[in-house]
């Protein structure tokens, strides 16, 4: 029987959303969902032919009703891991400008919250990894690009 597990491969172009008081959006699962009643970044899959940062900008306005300017995210990190059935990618990025007033359009509560506060809140493990980069900024990310 050939692998398809290796061959089931999710791209996800996922949000680090902050507002003009530095604080950073995050939205809680829906209880029925997998890894339910925990908290995350928004974002979702990245369609084929899409740019990362095309395919957040329209899952953001899909999810929470905002209009991110695009010229405004750059690349924090990327996540590989691998479930059981899938291998999926997350490509967080950080939102510094949109316009509108996110809400939860798919009825997901979600908090604006200060940086130092993500670690008071349950994530899906995969997340850590992005909490990390949000707190402990690498020398890197002060970079051109």
């Amino acid at each position: 029987m050939p692998n398809t597990v290796a061959s089931k491969r999710v791209h996800v172009a996922v949000g680090v959303i902050y507002n003009p008081h530095g604080q950073i959006l995050i939205a809680r699962r829906h209880d029925d969902a997998h890894q339910g009643g925990l908290w995350e970044f928004p974002g979702g899959k990245v369609e084929s032919g899409e740019t990362v940062c095309n395919a957040l900008a329209r899952e953001l306005h899909e999810e929470l009703g905002i209009v991110v300017h695009t010229s405004s995210c750059t690349q924090l990190l990327e996540i590989r891991h691998d479930y059981t059935d899938k291998v999926v990618l997350l490509d967080v990025w950080k939102v510094l400008e949109f316009d509108g007033e996110a809400r939860g359009k798919e009825g997901q509560p979600l908090r604006w919250i200060k940086p130092k506060t993500l670690t008071k809140y349950a994530f899906p493990a995969a997340n850590t990894a992005i909490i990390d980069a949000i707190l402990k900024p690498r020398d890197s990310s002060f970079s051109s690009h």
